[in-house]
């Protein structure tokens, strides 16, 4: 049963990874930590909906991270200073049985374990208080893990925070230390082996893309359009869109967050895609700007290029060194200068406008770049220079009400040591004129 297991387990809809990223991952997440210490991570639990209807499952992305294990009910402890050479890295799985087999299909064995993340040593969930208490013993300090995104919206109980209310509890004289930091450090940096997973993900996208280009015709629904785009992401090993998926048509496209994908795209609108496929785990993130009828007028065109140039230009930026809140500055003068080209602000907007809110942020009112990752909006150090091998989004956009009009442009930019960055995203089509030979090819 264990080879067929394996066999089938490898089989997932995405590539075996290779396990050596998580090996490395593991090493960089050691090297950070500080005296007698073990660190604790906790898989994801299966969402309810209603009845007894469930979310689907999604990895917490930071055990996946350091063991590639894609399955609820996991913990992974890392104890790097434990006596016990088994116990320096610990992997603990739901045991797996024919009744469950039968129903939910099989889970990671322990040889599977072994080749998807490296670790030797796998018990069963249902021995881990046992075996975490004599690895507890043996540290002074523990690592817990919290999600302390900048954006995060932490009402939810996790099975992370029912882990930690109770290891306070047992383990009262112990000290706390935070993963967070750690985490956002070495996430942020990305593994060639992450980048080609990137590349993937991104690969996906431009398929998506090209379909709907052959595809996108006045009368057609913004629904329609993203079924489109599910149908091509899956028939190439995504599990679908990284993030809710941007569909908007007209006047639609001023809403920034407009994911209701509900109306019928018009003769002489523009669509806004703000749309990603994922790859095991992780995520693209892309957004182009078409014309309905396949022709730009010249003013949406006008409108088209002033973003596409600071996008250009705004993405010469990201080099490494660079500051980000410096680098939005910087990127708010290059779309001051677009905007009076346009005439949308004028010098007079300019000389009255407030620190905390420049002219430009009338309609141009998001920031221009965050990481990605595993995570659409990644996990990342904000404040610190940025490094060769982090990967950021470029998205500068211009959005008109009056007009009926939003036009964004974003691609994937992995910093480079040398050079500008590498746009993972430098063959999918961008050029307005590109775009309309191909959507009238």
């Amino acid at each position: 049963m264990y080879l067929h297991y394996f066999e089938t387990y490898t089989r997932m809809k995405y590539t075996r990874i290779d396990k050596e990223l998580f090996i490395s991952n593991r090493k960089n997440f050691i090297n950070k930590m500080e005296g007698s210490s073990l660190a604790v991570f906790n898989s994801n639990d299966i969402y309810p909906i209603s009845a007894d209807s469930t979310m689907p499952f999604q990895q917490h992305r930071d055990i996946f991270y350091l063991s590639g294990v894609d399955q609820e009910e996991s913990i992974l402890v890392i104890s790097p200073n434990s006596k016990n050479e088994a116990h320096k890295e610990v992997l603990f799985l739901k045991e797996t049985n024919e009744h469950i087999a039968v129903w939910e299909g099989e889970k990671l064995t322990k040889e599977a374990a072994f080749e998807t993340s490296g670790i030797k040593t796998v018990y069963w969930l249902n021995q881990f208080d046992t075996i975490f208490k004599q690895m507890m013993c043996e540290v002074d300090m523990v690592y817990l893990n919290t999600n302390e995104h900048l954006r995060a919206n932490t009402e939810v109980e996790t099975r992370e925070d029912r882990f930690i209310n109770k290891l306070k509890k047992n383990y009262l004289s112990h000290q706390v230390k935070r993963s967070a930091p750690i985490m956002h450090e070495i996430r942020s940096i990305k593994n060639p082996i992450e980048i080609e997973l990137m590349k993937k993900a991104c690969s996906i996208t431009k398929l998506g893309v090209e379909r709907l280009l052959n595809f996108v015709k006045p009368g057609v629904f913004e629904y329609e359009i993203e079924a489109e785009l599910i149908h091509e992401f899956i028939r190439n090993r995504s599990k679908g869109f990284a993030y809710t998926p941007i569909v908007a048509s007209g006047a639609n496209a001023c809403v920034l967050h407009y994911i209701e994908n509900n109306c019928e795209c018009k003769d002489g609108e523009v669509i806004l895609l703000d749309v990603g496929a994922e790859y095991a785990n992780y995520a693209s993130d892309l957004t182009r700007s078409i014309p309905v009828n396949g022709r730009f007028t010249a003013r949406q065109k006008a409108v088209y290029n002033s973003v596409l140039h600071v996008k250009n230009e705004a993405q010469k930026l990201l080099v490494p060194g660079t500051i980000m809140n410096e680098y939005h500055k910087e990127v708010g003068k290059l779309m001051e200068a677009e905007l009076l080209k346009l005439k949308l602000i004028d010098t007079t907007d300019i000389k009255n406008q407030k620190a905390d809110w420049p002219a430009y942020k009338k309609y141009f009112m998001h920031g221009t770049s965050h990481f990605i990752g595993l995570d659409t909006h990644d996990v990342g150090l904000w404040n610190e220079p940025i490094q060769a091998g982090m990967v950021f989004t470029c998205e500068p956009g211009i959005y008109i009400p009056e007009e009926k009009l939003g036009i964004r442009l974003e691609d994937d930019l992995v910093v480079q040591q040398n050079g500008g960055p590498l746009n993972l995203m430098g063959d999918i089509p961008i050029e307005a004129d590109e775009i309309e030979d191909l959507m009238n090819g």
